[in-house]
């Protein structure tokens, strides 16, 4: 597929990832953790050189700024994380077990997953969809910080994955993963799971 290629990673560590909470907007900040790994992070050749997005949550633009070399970052709302709704700050064992088969069902869903009040992946891919087109439309590469869930439903849009299994490829979250972005909102898998460069 040709287009625009473009980088996404997801931001550092927070007590909530540590715990593991669902974040979604709720604006946690990186721990001591996360600020020490992001300060480490240097970005792979050729992402190091282009224009930096970052999701508007603190703890992606704390990471945005930490990332070597160091750049100006833009803030972009479409890159924020996918909304949990009243779930957010549960664990899914939490809500496995005080919501039920209530949640067991809406995990059931893959890609209509819905949370009270929240948002869907489907929607998410809709929102990511948007963004890369104009992504496409600027023709100039980026590398963006977000989030897990908006990155699985880049992969999701990507891919075909319905989200009801296994993912089409496992993504560390401590890596950097390159796609190819289309004009008419398709987006490719260029190449996933590329390390950082361990800045001195």
């Amino acid at each position: 597929m040709t287009g625009v290629p473009f980088a996404i990673l997801r931001h550092a560590t927070t007590t909530w990832n540590e715990q593991h909470r669902l974040q979604g907007l709720t604006d946690t900040p990186l721990n001591a953790t996360g600020e020490a790994n992001a300060r480490r992070w240097r970005l792979p050749v050729p992402a190091d050189a282009w224009r930096r997005l970052s999701s508007p949550l603190q703890r992606a633009r704390r990471t945005a700024e930490l990332l070597r070399p160091a750049a100006a970052v833009t803030i972009d709302p479409a890159l924020r994380e996918m909304s949990f709704g009243a779930w957010e700050g549960a664990t899914l064992t939490e809500l496995r077990a005080t919501v039920g088969e209530t949640f067991l069902d809406a995990e059931r869903r893959g890609l209509d997953f819905l949370p009270p009040g929240g948002e869907s992946p489907r929607m998410v891919m809709a929102r990511l969809g948007r963004w890369s087109a104009t992504i496409a439309g600027q023709g100039a590469p980026v590398v963006a910080v977000s989030h897990k869930a908006a990155i699985r439903a880049l992969l999701a849009l990507a891919t075909g994955w319905d989200m009801t299994g296994r993912p089409p490829a496992k993504l560390d979250w401590q890596c950097v993963h390159f796609f190819v972005a289309r004009r008419d909102g398709r987006i490719a898998v260029d190449r996933l799971n590329v390390p950082f460069e361990r800045a001195p």
